[in-house]
């Protein structure tokens, strides 16, 4: 990494188009690198190799920036020789899959010239007049990734002390265990050899040494067993705590000190940054005698200062006024409402919302306007939990290994698919009407994905902080886990749906429906069961969806379960319960993560 960093910031004469090239590479890295932070199991991880793992990140997103501030440069050289033949200025756009560059130079410097439009988009600036007679460029850079945002801290040491305490006596055990069958193992072979020198006659110890033999081997496979369903128990202790982690609620609301302090808990920054910046025009190329000469700066690209930081004593309102900026919002990404401006305070390290003024939002055209009274980087934010709680949801099986995830929120409906360790959206409705998106039809992993649909603005994936911000039907974490993980094994052949009920409950139980589905046919009215889980006992309610009142009174003819496998098994058929037991590891670990991921009993 360290060598892939040094070299490339050797290259000194590249394009802007060679630099783009390259930063796919470099981008790929670093969401190979996040995702190795996503899914390392964090008893796996020391913290040496995640500030190594941080610092690769920040080195290559700063490596990143420098070489587009390098190819800038060398392309404001050469401003003079790209110039527009009807204005005189130069003017350059650059799109690629991950990053859209605009460039304007002002050569002319035209004071009547103050509205800026880039050909082909509505993409452009309203300058001042002393801006407009500036030997200056203007560059936006659109990033259509976030390299601005400070990392996603990573979980405190409580949290791995909180599973080391599940594992660390597990270990011991693994060890006892060992140490006293190696003890049993040698004072059964010392006995045999005791024995075997009593007995003179050579064909009764050669039967004797065999005995030894076999009843050593006999122990030392007793060990191996005993060892591999010591290491077994722990693995599930370290999965259980690790999903745990997943339905946990933080304590504590994270610090937010200043007003217009953007709480990154709160909102989510979407459509990539808008690098916004005013640079210094640097000396043109000059042709002489066949040769092209150009004065190279020794402090490369400067920014242009705007406002100037000391001025005269006329009203600086007035002179420096605000820029008016006009930007197209990034196509795949969903707004549910008008989205909000920010802007990157360097120093304090934090999004603020001051600064900005006259914003309007045209979402047809996905246009926006805005006032901005110093360039920098600026963003666009929407509510975190603008999609929570949710109104509904359901769990339908397809086939084996195959289900469909619906989550039904105030503004659009999603429905994830599910086939054996992969995730893919299979559709989004807002206002009830089909909606485009990317994503639709791709397939990956659950973590990825999950990170996919944040990016689009598609988050139905709470975190430890979302219950500060949004009104929830808190469930206890270990009943919420439980509960999970046991409707993700029944999931191939059981349909799982919500209840008004869940919230008529205590925070010990969920309340949901569930009926046996083997087919795509529906029904006209489908019989549900009405189920209430405790974690460790499961019940069928006396009452229905329609009933008028909650009641936790059992159901005539039925009982008590330990768990909801058990319980299902008293009213499912032969051909159900053999599609569970068929079920992939991998489909249920996966389906189990999805709903570990949006907690529906909890956001319901």
């Amino acid at each position: 990494m360290n060598t892939f960093i040094s070299l490339w910031k050797e290259e000194t004469s590249e394009t802007f188009e060679e630099v783009i090239e390259k930063s796919k590479l470099v981008l790929s890295l670093i969401e190979k690198l996040k995702l190795i932070l996503l899914e390392t199991p964090q008893s796996d991880f020391q913290d040496k190799n995640i500030i190594q793992h941080q610092a690769s990140i920040l080195q290559l997103q700063e490596l990143l920036q420098l070489k587009f501030n390098v190819v800038t440069e060398i392309l404001l050289r050469q401003a003079s020789t790209l110039a527009d033949l009807d204005s005189g200025n130069m003017e350059k756009i650059i799109q690629s899959e991950n990053v859209t560059v605009y460039v304007w130079a002002n050569l002319k410097k035209n004071p009547r010239y103050r509205s800026i439009r880039f050909s082909g988009t509505q993409v452009g600036f309203e300058i001042p007049r002393i801006l407009a007679t500036s030997n200056i460029a203007l560059r936006l850079l659109h990033t259509h990734y976030d390299h601005v945002s400070p990392l996603h801290p990573i979980p405190t040491p409580s949290t791995e002390e909180h599973i080391s305490t599940i594992t660390e006596p597990v270990e011991d055990e693994v060890t006892d265990v060992e140490k006293e069958i190696s003890k049993e193992v040698q004072e059964e072979s010392t006995q045999q050899k005791r024995g075997s020198n009593v007995i003179h006659e050579e064909e009764i110890k050669v039967e004797e040494q065999d005995d030894i033999e076999v009843e050593m081997n006999s122990a030392a496979e007793d060990s191996e067993t005993i060892k591999c369903d010591q290491e077994m128990r722990l693995l599930s202790q370290t999965i259980s705590a690790a999903q745990f982690l997943l339905v946990e609620n933080a304590t504590e609301k994270p610090d937010f000190y200043e007003d217009n302090e953007v709480d990154l808990c709160q909102f989510t920054t979407l459509g990539g940054v808008y690098h916004l910046d005013i640079l210094e025009l640097p000396p043109q190329c000059k042709p002489v005698k066949g040769w092209m000469i150009v004065e190279i700066l020794k402090e490369g690209l400067q920014k242009y200062t705007y406002p100037p930081e000391i001025t005269e004593d006329f009203e600086t309102e007035n002179v420096f006024p605000p820029i008016e900026v006009m930007l197209e919002v990034h196509k795949n990404v969903i707004f549910f409402e008008d989205p909000m401006v920010v802007r990157w305070d360097a120093e304090g390290r934090h999004w603020r919302t001051d600064g900005i003024s006259n914003v309007f939002y045209k979402p047809e055209e996905r246009l926006i306007t805005f006032s901005l009274e110093t360039f920098g980087p600026v963003t666009l934010i929407q509510d975190t939990h603008i999609n929570m709680p949710y109104q509904s949801w359901e769990l339908r099986p397809l086939d084996i290994n195959k289900v469909l995830l619906t989550v039904t929120t105030v503004f659009t409906e999603i429905q994830i698919q599910i086939k054996e360790n992969l995730c893919m959206l299979s559709s989004i409705k807002i206002k009830n009407k089909e909606h485009f998106c990317i994503l639709k039809g791709k397939w990956m992993s659950p973590i990825p994905f999950i990170v996919a649909l944040k990016e689009a603005g598609l988050n139905i994936f709470p975190s430890g902080h979302s219950h500060f911000y949004v009104v929830i039907n808190n469930k206890f974490p270990l009943v919420e886990m439980k509960a999970y993980r046991q409707m993700a094994l029944l999931s191939s052949a059981f349909e799982f749906g919500w209840s008004k009920w869940n919230l008529a409950c205590n925070s010990t139980n969920v309340v949901f429906k569930v009926r046996e589905h083997l087919t795509e046919e529906g029904t006209e009215k489908p019989n549900w069961a009405l189920l209430m889980f405790s974690g460790d006992r499961a019940q069928r309610l006396k009452i229905n969806e329609d009933s008028e009142t909650f009641s936790e009174a059992l159901k005539e003819e039925t009982e008590f379960h330990s768990t909801l496998y058990h319980m299902v098994n008293d009213f499912a058929s032969k051909e159900a319960m053999e599609k569970v037991r068929s079920s992939h590891c991998q489909f249920v670990d996966c389906v189990c993560q999805m709903l570990l991921s949006t907690r529906l009993f909890s956001y319901s």
